[in-house]
């Protein structure tokens, strides 16, 4: 009984199963800001790479900083460049990271089910670990997140999860553009700039342009072998006003 009242805790999701793909979301409770700083994001991100180990506690990141791993915790290497520490059982991941973008108030994740139970288990240590660093950090205590992590099952539908990672991955980074998403289709340069060198999401691995340790691009590496092929898409996309217009909104989870 009780396991499975924890499951509903972190869980308010639509039906899955092992292979299926599984959009997930979550927002700051009250829609107040999640991440406050550069560190803060950092910290998600560790978060995000780290908690993806059956292995792995709540208190984990406080290993990963240690020496041997970064002297700062602001620093991208822990998610982008160190190995796994060789003091650690073997990786051992919950679920498959396809591609992820955080924002101040909200993040989006495109997650496969590859164990029973695995998403879950991902987002109770996600919820877990990042709240207690948060509360601890700010000298708060409560809920962080907006209670229980929303999910739209996928399935494997090839065009939509084509979509899904636009939204995920570059509608929710322009709206961070200067001028939002209208003003990035006049600049479309400064927009793909802008999409490559934001560290907090997944878009630049895409672009080839960076090769993060988070995510595993599954289905979508193999529909988008090549980077300019992603790169093309994205700019038809925002050429064309698509990415402003309901062709991208339906892949919206309500909130």
């Amino acid at each position: 009984m009780t396991s499975d009242v924890n499951k509903q805790k972190y869980m308010r999701v639509e039906p899955f199963g092992i292979g299926d793909y599984v959009h997930v979301y979550n927002r700051g409770n009250r829609k107040q800001e999640i991440v406050r700083s550069e560190q803060d994001s950092w910290r998600f991100m560790q978060a995000l790479r780290f908690f993806n180990d059956s292995h792995s506690s709540t208190n984990i990141l406080r290993q990963i900083q240690n020496p041997l791993l970064t002297s700062d915790v602001n620093s991208a290497d822990t998610v982008f460049r160190l190995g796994w520490p060789k003091d650690w059982p073997e990786k051992d991941p919950l679920v498959i990271i396809l591609c992820y973008c955080l924002s101040p108030n909200h993040f989006h994740l495109l997650l496969r089910e590859i164990r029973e139970g695995g998403i879950s288990k991902f987002m109770q240590k996600m919820g877990n670990g990042y709240t207690k660093y948060f509360n601890i950090k700010y000298d708060e205590v409560g809920r962080v997140f907006q209670g229980a992590y929303k999910g739209k099952t996928i399935g494997s539908d090839q065009i939509y999860l084509e979509y899904l990672s636009v939204y995920i991955q570059v509608k929710n980074v322009l709206e961070l553009f200067p001028g939002g998403i209208r003003e990035a289709k006049n600049n479309i340069n400064k927009a793909m700039q802008f999409l490559e060198e934001f560290p907090f999401s997944s878009c630049p691995d895409f672009f080839g342009v960076r090769k993060s340790l988070i995510i595993d691009k599954d289905v979508l590496g193999e529909i988008f072998p090549i980077p300019n092929d992603y790169r093309e898409f994205v700019v038809n996309l925002i050429q064309s006003g698509d990415l402003d217009h309901e062709t991208i909104e339906k892949y919206i989870i309500e909130e």
